[in-house]
């Protein structure tokens, strides 16, 4: 039994393992997002509507055949691997019944697309490394935002209280000048009608949040991105040359193996010859 289990497991692993199969399931995976895309039109279930269902049903029924061969063929390695979890996480929920909001929850069977395509992966994985450096920035902005909320608050509050009434309504419109929403005629500008000098609060705070701070994000998720590059990089190389080691060992002891039939076979031929030497002599 452990021997038809052991076969079995093998070759669903190359199965599993295939790229045609990675292939037929992104397929399935964009075929999914259209179907899901295509439920949102009361025209078009109307017309098609138990046609996408039973697609819907179909795709779904194969990844859940594929996450059950997954973890058949790893067992518990299965577990140890984020993706595979992240997998079972997506299709678990997709196979929850749900209704009213909790049904939209389908839709995140498509995030599986991620742990497909190794480009998208590795942005995953850069941006999930990058967590610590990107939760000290937004520690910053936040301190930032306080900041000139506060200001904010005690300049503007009498001329207008409707965006800086209080330090919550500050930090909200500060906000939208972070994001260059509408700034300057929709906030600045009216402002200064009052506060001629209101530019010198407007401007400095967008060079330090616009500019300056969210533009860090950017450079941390890059330095991620970088070392991830060099630390694959490196693996590569350290991979090529422990192969290369391994050759170089295996053809050393081949040329020596190979040397000494050669000697020996010199050996013999010196035998043979003094035999034949005095053979003749005779």
């Amino acid at each position: 039994m452990s021997e038809l289990t052991t076969i079995l497991r093998m070759r669903l692993t190359h199965v599993v393992e295939a790229h045609l199969t990675q292939r037929l399931i992104i397929a399935l995976i964009l075929l999914n997002a259209l179907t899901l895309g295509l439920e949102t039109s009361s025209t078009v279930m109307a017309f098609a509507g138990p046609v996408i269902n039973v697609a819907d049903r179909l795709i779904l029924s194969v990844f859940t055949i594929e996450v059950l061969a997954k973890m058949f063929v790893y067992g518990l390695r299965f577990w140890r691997n984020p993706w595979h979890v992240f997998d079972f996480f997506v299709v678990g929920i997709a196979l929850i019944p749900g209704t009213g909001p909790f049904s939209v929850l389908r839709v995140l069977r498509l995030l599986r697309l991620v742990s497909l395509v190794p480009k998208l992966r590795f942005i995953v994985e850069a941006l999930l490394r990058a967590i610590p450096g990107i939760a000290s920035i937004l520690g910053l902005l936040v301190l930032v935002f306080y900041v000139f909320a506060i200001i904010a608050t005690g300049l503007f509050r009498d001329s207008h209280p409707e965006w800086f009434g209080t330090l919550g309504a500050s930090m909200y419109t500060l906000f939208q000048v972070m994001t260059l929403e509408s700034w300057s005629m929709g906030i600045s500008r009216p402002v200064m009608e009052e506060h001629p000098w209101a530019w010198a609060f407007f401007v400095p705070f967008i060079l330090v949040a616009t500019f300056t701070v969210l533009n860090l994000f950017i450079a941390i998720i890059v330095d991620a991105m970088q070392r991830m590059h060099e630390h694959q990089v490196a693996v590569e190389e350290q991979t090529i040359t422990h192969v290369v080691h391994e050759e170089n060992a295996s053809l050393h002891v081949e040329l020596s193996e190979l040397r000494e039939q050669t000697r020996m076979l010199q050996e013999r031929l010196i035998r043979m010859q003094a035999l034949l030497e005095k053979r003749s002599n005779e």
